[in-house]
This record gives structure tokens, sequence and C-alpha cells, in this order.
């Protein structure tokens, strides 16, 4: 029977669609998950999306949607992220899925029940964006402490959790427990900052919102995130408050790690064991906290423009090249970053460079000398001794990288076979080699020892990029591609012929690409303000609408826009004796001669907004009629500068 692994992401909240930097954890567990199963584990990887909350509730407001249809649009966007990713989670949970939302309130009535949760008022600082209280010791500068963003004063009714409790309790299961806060630097973060100057009891209920899970027994309070989040490691399992636990529970719990940001350790190595604790059941064996990816030395932020989202990523390099990049750029304590230029500049000296060039010679070689065939390994001189250590040791080595979650430091000892490899090629010669009928042996067994070095990399790599892996795999022409057949060298069988030779990773022309990147940054600036102009679908009063000032103009001429391909700048005459530019995205449902001459309905007090350089000053008034098709609403019969009231 199989040794189990349960492994977890932290639950992405569904505020809003995530970026770049969000996607890492997904990736890295992913890669933990695959290699774990590589070795033969049973493994359970679980994810999905935490759903409740104020800040989602006063977003979809302000949407003019539901909760609820708000929070299904932003966990399908993150789905189809991870799916895209290629990630094999065993079970995607969501906090709105009617068996968590009840098990949750059986846990809350069970440590209600036994005296662990009780009534009380709480008066504090709250930070919305990180739905959290604090006193005012805890600001920075006044603000909070996790997010830098401003605090507001908040006094509510309240039901609180007894961490006080059970703080000796979880200073010793730390102590005795050495590897369970991991890295060491994390812990002891944990431990000198929160624990040792003593916890305080929890708020974990609120009455002032109501998307929430209910409590049953009081329905003026909804369960706060801490425990309702949280609790989605063991609810998506099957635990049962009442102890009759499905078989998953009883088979994969305690999780033998959580792999979480840096950002939310705090929740899941004080707040969540003590949880654990007061229901009485295990705790993890181990907590990863990973740092942050940054978009150069800054946080991705849509105000600052310089997020990045995955899928746009993958439209440009591919998605295993982009589970490269992630694995391969974050370090192990300190901050990631990425760029275009750098996430160029990785692809075409790794991927194209080392890796791909490596197949692509050595296959093309067995197919020029040999005609594919894959020769003995017989003819061996001191020289292959080398390769064939770094790729036995790097096996190891791997092994006890991942056992600490040090992914990038496992990627580059992989990739360092590859660049033995490539060494090996400059010193075999073996082009060199196929001119002496005599050494034709010899050169047999060259090519087998870099066609075997290269099955190491691809069964290695398999984890962190599984369609190259693949692919190799296909090149080799090779059905040996389990982990225990890495165990020792010279696996690869002979005889065999390898398959045709096909370039993994093409160069990318950065000047070229850098340019497109340029002109799609534009284009999506145009469309998402041009979104933002038209996607007024919240509730207003009269009062609301007579604050628009709306007035017949004409438009005097009309030119496409460069570099936007959707927008048009029109020149309106509205009756003022002023000239105004205005900027609208209906390039692709008329030609600047079939609009010019024609009035038009104008929102002429809309804040002017530049798009593609061009300073828009108002708004031109036109129809979704049908799917890819708008109409601008002409009115041609209405004088020049008229209100429409």
């Amino acid at each position: 029977m199989s040794k189990k692994f349960y492994i977890t992401t932290a639950i992405a909240y569904t505020s809003r669609k995530p970026h770049i930097g969000n996607s890492y954890e997904i990736v890295m567990t992913d890669a933990i998950a695959r290699y774990k199963r590589m070795q033969g584990y049973d493994v359970f990887f679980l994810t999905g999306t935490d759903e409740h909350g104020q800040k989602i509730e006063e977003a979809a407001k302000n949407a003019g949607i539901t909760p609820k249809e708000y929070v299904d649009k932003v966990s399908s966007q993150i789905k189809e992220i991870c799916d895209l990713l290629n990630t094999t989670y065993d079970h995607f949970i969501r906090t709105t899925d009617t068996y968590h939302e009840k098990t949750v309130q059986d846990i809350f009535r069970k440590l209600y029940d036994q005296g662990d949760i009780y009534k009380s008022e709480y008066e504090g600082l709250y930070c919305t964006p990180c739905e959290s209280f604090w006193t005012e010791s805890q600001l920075v500068d006044g603000k909070c402490p996790d997010c830098g963003r401003e605090v507001i004063k908040a006094k509510e009714e309240a039901y609180f959790l007894k961490i006080t409790k059970y703080q000796k309790q979880l200073e010793k299961y730390i102590e005795d427990n050495e590897n369970f806060i991991f890295p060491e630097s994390r812990k002891k973060e944990m431990i000198n900052n929160f624990i040792k100057p003593g916890l305080q009891d929890l708020c974990v209920s609120r009455s002032t919102f109501k998307w929430g899970v209910p409590v049953t027994f009081d329905d003026k309070h909804v369960i706060y995130v801490w425990i309702d989040a949280l609790s989605n490691y063991i609810t998506a399992l099957g635990y049962s408050a009442d102890g009759n636990h499905d078989e998953n529970y009883k088979k994969y719990w305690p999780a033998d790690v959580h792999i979480i940001g840096k950002d939310i350790l705090r929740f899941h190595t004080i707040y969540w064991p003590i949880i654990l604790m007061a229901l009485g059941e295990p705790l993890p064996k181990q907590v990863f906290a990973h740092p942050w990816l940054l978009f150069g030395n800054d946080k991705m932020s849509k105000s600052k423009g310089n997020v990045i989202y995955a899928d746009d990523l993958v439209e440009l390099i591919g998605v295993d090249a982009v589970r490269y990049y992630l694995l391969s750029e974050m370090p192990y304590i300190t901050d990631g970053s990425i760029t275009y230029e750098t996430i160029i500049e990785r692809y075409n000296s790794d991927l194209a460079n080392t890796l791909g060039n490596l197949v692509n010679r050595t296959i093309a070689m067995s197919h020029k000398y040999f005609d594919g065939e894959i020769k003995s390994k017989d003819f061996i001189e001191d020289i292959d001794d080398e390769l064939k250590s770094v790729c036995v040791d790097s096996v190891k080595k791997v092994d006890t990288l991942l056992k600490e979650y040090r992914v990038s430091d496992a990627i580059s000892t992989i990739m360092n076979i590859a660049k033995r490899s490539n060494k090996y090629i400059d010193e075999t010669m073996p082009w060199s080699l196929a001119k002496d009928e005599e050494k034709k042996d010899r050169l047999g067994t060259v090519l087998y020892n870099l066609l075997e070095s290269i099955r190491f990399v691809a069964v290695l790599m398999s984890p962190f990029m599984p369609e190259t892996a693949e692919k190799i795999f296909e090149q080799l022409n090779t059905s040996i591609k389990s982990y225990d057949s890495i165990s020792s060298f010279g696996n690869l069988e002979e005889g065999n012929k390898v398959g045709v030779a096909t370039p993994l990773f093409s160069r990318i022309d950065a000047e070229k690409m850098m340019k497109e990147i340029e002109e799609k940054q534009n284009k999506s600036d145009v469309d998402q303000k041009l979104k933002e102009e038209i996607e007024g679908v919240a509730k207003i009063g009269i009062e609301d609408f007579a604050k628009v000032d709306l007035r017949v103009a004409k438009i005097v001429e009309c030119e496409n826009v460069k570099k936007a391909k959707k927008l048009l700048k029109l020149t309106l005459d509205d009756g003022t004796g002023i000239s105004r530019t205005v900027a609208s995205g209906i390039a692709q449902f008329y030609k600047p001669e079939e609009l010019v001459n024609h009035n038009i309905i104008l929102v002429s007090n809309l804040k002017p907004a530049t798009l593609c350089s061009v300073e828009s000053q108002g708004m031109i008034l036109a129809a979704d009629c049908a799917e890819n098709d708008v109409k601008v609403i002409f009115v041609d019969d209405l004088p020049i500068g008229a209100k429409i009231r």
C-alpha cells in the first residue's frame, strides 16, 4: 500500500481575477504533488476559492449583482487559470459549497457548546481589504500592518474563539515539531512577533454584513473568515463535527503540508492549529510559507499598471515556459521578480539554448551518424564518469531539495545536467569521432550517454514541465519514464531508434516581442477604459441621472487611432463653438467616412480620459444590438447643442 501525501494551497480569495504572482502557488504545489506521485505516493492535492466576506459583499454591490453571482464569476476565472497552467488538483473546493457551509456551522456550534467560543463586543481598528481587526500598537504608521491601507474604527457585537486558552499547547507543539513552520526564518517571525508577546482571543463572527455562513443559533451573525476559510482543509475531505468522518478524512488527514504565501502565515500557524486543538483533531505536519513574486521591485497592482496575468503570458510563451519561469525564478526566502524582459531572457538562455538545443542536436546527430539507432553504451572512457555522476547525484540532490521545498534550487540542479551534457559534447566532439571509422563504436557510446542524460532531465523535469518532458520522451522514443529508472545510469534501451528531432523551444526575438507586448498593453488599456465607461449596471436614482449632461453634437472629422484597432478619434461640434475630441471603440463597426457629418448624442460632462495618447473629452452613445454588433445612435434631425432630458 502506497504512503499517503496530502498537500494544499491556500484557497484564493474571489475579490478579483488573480495575477501571475497569485498563480505561483498553485504551480509550485502542483509540481510537488506531481513529484510525490512520481515517487509512488498516494497524493491528494486540494485547492479552491474563499468566497465570503465584507469586501466581496461591497464589490458585488458596486457591480449591481448578488454576491453569489460575483463569486461564481471570479471562482470560475480562478479555476480556468488552474486548468490552463496544467495543475493536477484532486479537488477544487468553494466555500459556498453547501457541504462546506454546513460543516462550518457544525464546527462553530461544537466550539460554542464546549465553551471555546463566547459572545462579547469588539472595538478596534478594522482593515476591510484584509478583513482584520488591529490594536493601535499593531498599526504601522497608523495603517494596516499587512497591506498598508487605511483602517477605520469599528465596534460591534461578536463571537470570540478562546485563543489564549491554547497558547501554551501551541507553543509546545511548535517546540516539539521543529519543522512545523518552514522555513526557519518564518518560524522565528511567528514566535518572536506574535506568540511570545501574548495572543488575544480571536473575533470569529461579524454582524455588520450578511455575506457569510450564518451562525445557526444567532441569525444576526455570520461566521468570520478564519473558521470558514481555514476549515476547507478538512471539510474537503469529509470531516464531520460529530466524529462520523468520511473515508478520505480518515485516510489523508493530517495534511503533510499547507503551501501558503508568507502574508497569511499567522493565520495558518496560530489560528488554524488552535481551531484544530479545540476540535481535538491532529495538526498539519508542516506549513510552508513562500515569498511573493513582484513586478520588478514592486507588488503587482492594477492601479500601478504592472499586473501580468497567466493567460496573457501563456499566449506569449506557452504553458511549460510559464511554469518554468515561475518555479525557477522564485527564491527560497526573498521575494522573486518578474518582468517581460527577464521572461524572454530566461526563455532564450535556459529553454531554447541550454535544454532545447541539447535535445535537438543530440537527436539530429543520432540520425546523422546512426540512422537514429541507439548504439552500445559499452565503449566507455574516463571522461564519461563525471557526466554519469552528475546525473545520478542530481536525483538525490533534487529529492533533498524538494523535501525542503527549494523548488528553484531543484530546477537549477536539473538544468545543470543539461549544461554538463552540452559541455560533454564539446569535450568529446562527436563530429570529429564520426570522421574516423575506427571510432564509430566510441561515437555510439558518446551519443548513448547524451541520450541517457537527456532522459534523466526529462524524468526529473516532468513534475515542473510535464508537456516538455513528454515531448522529450517522444523524441527519445522511450517508455522508460519512471522515477526508479533514474536510480542508476544506463537504462535507455540499446537498439531502439530515436524519434524525429523537433525544436522544443524556438528562440524569441526580444525586440519584436516587446513591441507586440506594448501594442497589446495599449489595446488592453483602451478596452478596459471603454469597458469602465459602459459598465454602469448598478441601480441609480433620478438625481444621479440628472447629473449626466447629454447633448446633440455633430461629427466633423473622424480618423483611426494608431496602435488601437478598436478606436476611432472623433472631432465634434457640440454647439459651444469649441471643438471637442472623443475616442470611441467602434472602429470594427464603422469606417471613419461613414460617421462624418452625422449628429450623435454626446455625454459631455464625462471626466476626460487619455486612450492611446488621445484625450477623450466625452463619450458618444451607441447600442449593443446583437453579439458583435454595435450601432451608433444617429439624431440627424435634432439641432446641434440640443440637450437630451
